[in-house]
């Protein structure tokens, strides 16, 4: 009878082991999913980018230009832009590539900002400019009453998840 009682205390832990096993891996599965969906959503639903000429055609209107680079403090492997940024009165344009993700905003800022502290600390000096639909090339249109003069500096925020992602001092 112990024997019996043995073995079946036996089965009943393998079931449990098993049994958080699955749960263990299935909610990993799940957690990496969601992950590869916030980035690749971003990516799936995007607009086709402007064209090299239509930019370069708004961007002859530009008073000023610059570059985002990818070695600033708070970019990394996930969070970075390179390429040719460009601000006028009317547009800032945009020749270059952006690493994906969602809810980019592009704001101007009277200080140059690399960290997400910086960004934070300087926020309500800043003026957003709008949202950041294509991750290669970007036309934005700047709001009117916007005085460049106050501003020296261009920044892609993730306003979702409060991520730095690039910037560049244009003046």
């Amino acid at each position: 009878m112990a024997v019996i009682i043995d073995r079946r205390m036996h089965r009943g832990i393998m079931n449990i082991r098993i049994l958080l096993i699955l749960v263990f891996t299935h909610l990993s599965a799940g957690a990496l999913g969601f992950a590869a969906g916030i980035y690749a959503l971003p990516i799936l639903i995007a607009p086709p980018p402007p064209s090299q000429v239509d930019v370069e055609a708004v961007a002859l209107d530009a008073r000023y230009t610059a570059q985002f680079k990818r070695d600033l403090k708070d970019s990394d492997a996930l969070h970075w832009g390179e390429g040719k940024v460009s601000v006028g009165e009317k547009y800032v344009t945009f020749m270059g590539n952006l690493a994906p993700g969602p809810d980019y905003k592009l704001y101007f800022s009277p200080q140059f900002v690399e960290t997400e502290a910086d960004f934070e600390q300087l926020r309500p000096s800043m003026q957003l400019i709008g949202n950041i639909d294509t991750f290669k090339n970007f036309v934005i249109a700047v709001p009117p009453g916007v005085n460049l003069t106050q501003f020296n500096t261009v920044i892609v925020w993730c306003e979702t998840f409060g991520q730095f992602i690039t910037s560049a001092k244009f003046r």
